[in-house]
C-alpha cells in the first residue's frame, strides 16, 4: 500500500506540470511579452514531447534498473520544472517544457508495471486504476491549485512548486520505493519485437480509438457548453470539476469491474459511453441535461482506461514498459487527431452540435476492435485448454 501512495504522489507531481499549463497561459503570455496563442505553444510542446519522447525513452532504457531510472526520471523532471520556473525568455522555457515532457510517459510506465507487479494478475485493472487516480487528482487539484498560486505569486511558483513535489518525490522513492524482482529486464532490441505481435498492435489501436470519442468532445466542451448548452462561461470551471469528479469515479470503478470480468464488462461500458455521447446530441441545448451528460461522459470515458492499460500489459507481457509508453503515446496522437477532426467539424456546415455523433460513431469502432480481440483471446483459450486436455 505504501509502495502505491508513494507511486501515486509522484504521478501527481509530475502530471500536474502537463495539466497545470492551460490554466496559466495568460500570465505566462503577459510576462514574457507574447501572445497566448504563441504560449499555447507550451501545450503543444509538452504533447510532442510525450508522444516521442516516452516510446524512445523507454526503449533506451530498456536494461537498467528501475529504481535508478525513477531517480533519474524524477530528476530531470525537478530540473525542467525549476528551469521553467526561471526561464528569461519564451525559447528557453519551451525547451524545459519539451525535455520535461520527455520523462512523463517513461515515468508512467515505470510506475504501472511496478504497480501491476506488485498484485496477482487478477487485480491488474484495480492496480492501474488506484494509480491512474494520482493523474485524476492532477486534474481535479493539482491544476486549480497551481492556477491558484499563479493568480497570487506569478506562474513562476507554479512551476517552483511542481519542483519542490517532484523533488519531495525523488527523496520518498529513493528512501521507501522497494521494487519487485518479477522479471528480468531486456534489451530494447528484445522489447521493440514484442510490438510486432497481433494481440499487442490490436490493444494498442484499442486504446488509440476508444478514447478518441471522448477526447473530440473534451477538445470542444467549452463551445459545447457555453453555444450549444447555454451555460455563461462563469459556470465553465464547475462543470469541468464535475467532468473531473465522474473521470475519478469512474476510473476506479471501471478498474473493479475489469477485474471482476473483463471480457464482459470492457466492452458493455464501451458500448455505454457510446450510447451517452449518441444521445448527448439529443440534449445537447439543455442547460440541465448538459450537466448530467458532462458527469457521465467523464464517468464512463475514464472507466474504459484501466482495462485497456490493463490488456496492454497482459498482451505485451514480455516488455510491459515499453508497451505502456508507445500506448501513452498513442493516446497522445489520438487527442491530437480528435481535435483536428473535431475542429474541422465544429467548422463545417454540420456545427459543433455533430461532435457528439461523429464521436460516438469512433467509440463504436472501438467496441468493435475489443469485440474482435475479446473473441480471438477466447478462441486462444479454447485451443491452449484442448492441448492440455491431449
Amino acid at each position: 500500500m505504501l509502495r502505491l501512495l508513494l507511486l501515486m504522489f509522484c504521478v501527481f507531481s509530475i502530471t500536474t506540470g502537463e495539466f497545470v499549463v492551460a490554466g496559466i497561459l495568460p500570465e505566462v503570455a503577459a510576462d514574457l511579452g507574447i501572445t497566448v496563442g504563441t504560449a499555447g505553444l507550451l501545450v503543444t510542446a509538452y504533447a510532442v514531447g510525450m508522444i516521442i519522447g516516452g516510446p524512445v525513452l523507454t526503449a533506451v532504457t530498456a536494461g537498467i534498473d528501475r529504481k535508478r531510472l525513477m531517480l533519474s526520471l524524477l530528476a530531470v523532471a525537478v530540473v525542467g520544472n525549476a528551469v521553467s520556473a526561471s526561464a528569461p525568455e519564451f525559447s528557453l522555457l519551451l525547451a524545459a517544457r519539451v525535455i520535461t515532457a520527455l520523462v512523463t510517459s517513461t515515468f508512467f510506465a515505470q510506475a504501472i508495471v511496478i504497480a501491476v507487479q506488485s498484485a496477482p494478475p487478477e487485480r491488474a485493472g484495480t492496480m492501474v486504476s488506484r494509480l491512474a487516480f494520482g493523474m485524476n487528482l492532477a486534474m481535479i487539484l493539482g491544476a486549480p491549485i497551481g492556477t491558484q498560486i499563479a493568480g497570487l505569486w506569478g506562474w513562476r511558483a507554479t512551476f517552483a512548486a511542481i519542483s519542490v513535489a517532484c523533488m519531495l518525490g525523488s527523496v520518498l522513492v529513493f528512501w521507501q520505493l522497494t521494487v519487485p524482482r518479477q522479471e528480468r529486464r531486456t534489451a530494447a532490441v528484445s522489447e521493440l519485437r514484442v510490438l510486432r505481435r497481433v494481440p499487442v498492435l490490436a490493444a494498442l489501436a484499442i486504446t488509440a480509438v476508444g478514447n478518441a470519442g471522448v477526447l473530440m468532445v473534451f477538445s470542444y466542451v467549452a463551445p459545447l457548453l457555453t453555444e450549444l448548452g447555454g451555460h455563461p462561461d462563469s459556470r465553465l470551471p464547475i462543470l469541468l470539476l464535475t467532468y473531473g469528479v465522474g473521470a475519478t469515479i469512474g476510473n476506479l470503478v471501471g478498474g473493479m469491474l475489469y477485474d471482476r470480468n473483463p471480457r464482459l464488462f470492457q466492452p458493455a461500458l464501451l458500448g455505454l459511453l457510446a450510447a451517452v455521447l449518441a444521445g448527448s446530441w439529443f440534449v445537447a441545448a439543455s442547460t440541465t441535461f448538459t450537466v448530467v451528460v458532462v458527469a457521465a461522459i467523464g464517468l464512463l470515458g475514464f472507466a474504459v482506461i484501466p482495462g485497456m492499460q490493463a490488456r496492454v500489459m497482459t498482451t505485451a507481457a514480455q516488455a510491459p514498459t515499453l508497451a505502456m509508453a508507445v500506448n501513452a503515446s498513442g493516446y497522445q496522437v489520438a487527442a491530437a487527431c480528435a481535435g483536428l477532426l473535431g475542429g474541422l467539424i465544429a467548422d463545417s456546415a454540420a456545427g459543433p452540435r455533430s461532435i457528439y455523433l461523429v464521436a460516438a460513431g469512433v467509440t463504436v469502432c472501438g467496441l468493435l476492435m475489443t469485440i474482435m480481440a475479446t473473441r480471438g483471446e477466447s478462441a486462444t483459450d479454447r485451443r491452449e485448454a484442448r492441448v492440455a486436455a491431449e
